[in-house]
């Protein structure tokens, strides 16, 4: 470890603010296909879990579906620290593990799955729609976890990646690819997640 990145490593830890708990990262499927793309992410679990958060999320946005299922075998069989669920773009299982991939499954398709499945409870009988709250969608979407800390690597666009859940985030855009990723990069995010002050849409 560098000098500069031991510089970095002391001022996260001994900063008074707090460190984001939980964080979402998106990425592409071209990112995967870099060597030693999987052993970056591996390492960006590490990272983050060693920096005190307690549950990650990744997107990987897909344009091309072939590729999906070769993706979920790599990705349920890399090494993480804590236990890992991988998440399809047909899926609508709710997960509550900390850590959790999306494979191609974007907040809009998943937003729309969570109104399709409030809309069968009403049309049979077990719920009111006027019981019908925030709460209620967020009961049943595939990934509950609002992120503190919103990762965009490669460019400053937004991804569809959680719309409801990080509505209150806060985004970091880096313009270093996932190929150059390194724990520098990732200490940076967090400093810049500790030097501003969360207004939670105020």
């Amino acid at each position: 470890m560098s000098l500069y990145d031991r510089y970095l490593a002391a001022r996260t830890r001994w900063s008074e603010a707090a460190v984001p708990e939980h964080i979402a990262l998106v990425i592409t499927e071209r990112d995967l296909l870099n060597p030693g793309a999987y052993a970056t992410l591996e390492s960006f679990f590490r990272w983050a879990f060693d920096y005190s958060a307690d549950r990650v999320m990744v997107y990987v946005s897909v344009l091309d579906e072939a590729v999906v299922q070769t993706l979920f075998h790599s990705l349920s069989e890399i090494s993480t620290p804590e236990p890992l669920a991988v998440r399809l773009p047909e899926d609508s299982e709710r997960v509550d593990t900390p850590i959790q991939v999306s494979i191609g499954l974007g907040g809009k398709e998943e937003f729309a799955k969570a109104v399709q499945q409030v809309t069968r409870a009403v049309d049979d009988g077990s719920l009111e729609v006027d019981n019908i709250d925030e709460s209620t969608i967020e009961r049943h979407l595939v990934f509950p976890t609002d992120p503190d800390l919103f990762i965009k690597t490669g460019a400053e666009r937004l991804s569809d990646f959680m719309i409801w859940q990080s509505v209150y985030s806060e985004l970091y855009f880096t313009d270093i690819n996932w190929r150059d990723f390194r724990k520098r990069d990732y200490l940076r995010a967090v400093r810049d997640y500790q030097e501003r002050q969360r207004r939670f849409g105020e």
